[in-house]
């Protein structure tokens, strides 16, 4: 079961949001059927996507997250929900990079540095709001981190990782987003710096002593409180009518090119296994011009 957890100081001045996903991580990488070097950057996202969407507050709302850096995965898109459910797409699953130093995969060489990260907002009314920032290492963490302190004006550390097995199933998947917020003193500022550096790496943390143990190593000393906690998923908002609906909103010619062929059509959806075919009667009645 995977879960979220919000936790604030008993000062006030530290909040911090964790998550453990490793179940819905390797619900995408099954989907996908991705490399474990890009199993690892597309659950990271999707971490800290579920993170910043339960932020939302609004019901019906929903965070995107795109991530292009230039790397040979191509783009890597996730999207939360405002209960921190999410799905997740990349555009080259199959993508590779060499391992790093004592085996570690090489995220930031497969998603790349030289884009951008995107965060969009939709509200469910009105238009989306849209924030940009430069990726700094591709390593996801360190982008989401950069991301927050510029757009919001908070100081912020992030944390996110996943281990994949020698099957390239996933072992363990998560990770935190830390804020100080307004007015916290010098000596706070240093001990969350301190813990955040002597937590290490989430994998670690998580495999030993789960959500729990992460949240306690990062709020060492401040006595947290938690204010939410929740169980997450890998939720695709996927139907029969939505994808009915786009193909009605295609020009009637590509339809009838469609029709022409004489058989029914399957289209999938790019965020999970589901498949959804429309027999050519039914591409009649979808936009009969």
């Amino acid at each position: 079961m995977d879960e979220a957890i919000k936790a604030i100081s008993s000062d006030g001045f530290v909040l911090i949001s964790a998550v453990s996903t490793r179940e819905l991580t390797e619900r995408a990488r099954a989907i996908h059927k991705s490399t474990p070097v890009v199993t690892a950057a597309l659950g990271r996202t999707l971490s800290a996507t579920s993170i910043l969407g339960s932020e939302m507050k609004k019901k019906g709302a929903s965070l995107t997250v795109r991530i292009n850096g230039g790397g040979p995965a191509g783009s890597i898109i996730a999207v939360s929900d405002d209960e921190g459910n999410v799905r997740g797409y990349v555009q080259n699953p199959r993508a590779q990079a060499p391992r790093i130093e004592e085996g570690k995969l090489n995220v930031g060489a497969v998603v790349g540095n030289t884009g951008r990260l995107s965060v969009i907002k939709d509200f469910a009314e009105g238009e989306p709001y849209t924030g940009h920032s430069m990726l700094r290492s591709g390593e996801i963490a360190e982008d989401i981190a950069a991301y927050l302190a510029e757009s919001e004006q908070i100081p912020t550390a992030c944390g996110l990782g996943v281990l994949v097995g020698n099957d390239r199933s996933v072992l363990v998947a998560g990770g935190y987003v830390v804020q100080l917020l307004p007015g916290a003193p010098d000596e706070v500022i240093s001990a969350v710096e301190r813990n955040v550096e002597q937590t290490g790496a989430v994998t670690d943390v998580l495999a030993s002593g789960g959500i729990e143990a992460l949240l306690q190593s990062v709020m060492k000393g401040f006595s947290p409180k938690i204010i939410d906690r929740r169980t997450i998923e890998y939720r695709c908002s996927c139907s029969r009518d939505g994808v009915a609906s786009a193909i009605s909103g295609l020009v009637r010619s590509e339809i009838e090119d469609m029709r022409k062929k004489g058989e029914a059509i399957e289209v999938t959806c790019k965020y999970c296994d589901a498949a959804y075919t429309f027999s050519n009667k039914e591409l009649e009645t979808l936009n009969p011009g």
